[in-house]
């Protein structure tokens, strides 16, 4: 492994935690790390902004604890995450979390290095993974026509006229030149039919095809959203903002 290819940020509302973190690190040479952050909030921008592949995690913070701060992460590019925590009694919490593992405070530094191994175990196989499942979305025959019913008969539609879908029970609605359709189906199942590069989910049940987004508007409190070239306006979510963020080199 190259020195800089885990990608890892230390989350601890202590000056020394994050110190005997860094500590800890420095005889993994395959660990790069990318930023420290003393709370949830700064912890939750910060993914956004240097994408890890790997959270060193406290529990309890001031404010959002480190259960809370992984729900609001997308599940696109979740990174790899190992507890650090001065309390035994979350452990089984935490591997439910799906986390790699659960050190205790103050850090014993043997049992820091079995939780590298396990760490570059799972990120071998993540990655491993990613290059398959990009390989097979390269080599991905998508479709290129919908069908869509109109009246009592259907309508086979351009997937590259389409400006944007929202989902709504068992059937999709798709937006093109000002007209809806109805295409039975989850988002889910269209999604996967169609060119990733092309569609991205702003929403949980809103796509849109990225040759029509205009602007990427920030707003008040924390929420965003997307402005398509009709002046149609559409909720961006927390969850989906990475994936924005990639599509369109937003800064």
């Amino acid at each position: 492994m190259s020195k800089t290819q885990i990608r890892t940020l230390l989350v601890d509302d202590e000056v020394l935690g994050r110190l005997a973190l860094r500590q800890a690190l420095a005889s993994h040479e395959e660990v790069e790390i990318v930023g420290e952050c003393s709370n949830a909030d700064e912890a939750l921008r910060a993914v956004e902004i240097v994408h890890p592949c790997l959270l060193f995690l406290d529990i309890q913070m001031p404010g959002m604890d480190g259960f809370k701060l992984l729900h609001g992460l997308s599940r696109d590019g979740w990174p790899l995450v190992v507890f650090a925590t001065a309390y035994g009694e979350h452990a089984l919490r935490a591997f439910d979390a799906n986390a790699v593992d659960y050190i205790l405070k103050p850090i014993d530094q043997a049992r820091f290095d079995e939780a590298m191994e396990r760490v570059k175990r799972r990120w071998e196989t993540k990655t491993v993974r990613t290059a398959d499942r990009l390989f097979k979305r390269a080599t991905k025959s998508f479709v290129q026509r919908i069908s869509v019913r109109v009246g009592d008969h259907l309508r086979l539609i351009a997937v590259a006229d389409i400006d944007w879908v929202r989902a709504d029970g068992n059937y999709v609605h798709i937006n093109m030149g000002g007209s809806t359709f109805h295409h039975r189906g989850s988002l889910r199942h269209l999604l996967a039919s169609l060119d990733p590069s092309r569609f991205i989910r702003i929403h949980r049940s809103i796509a849109v095809n990225v040759d029509r987004v205009r602007e990427v508007h920030p707003l008040f409190q924390g929420a965003a959203e997307v402005v398509l070239q009709d002046g149609t306006r559409l909720e961006l979510s927390r969850r989906f903002r990475a994936g924005v963020r990639s599509a369109f080199e937003v800064r």
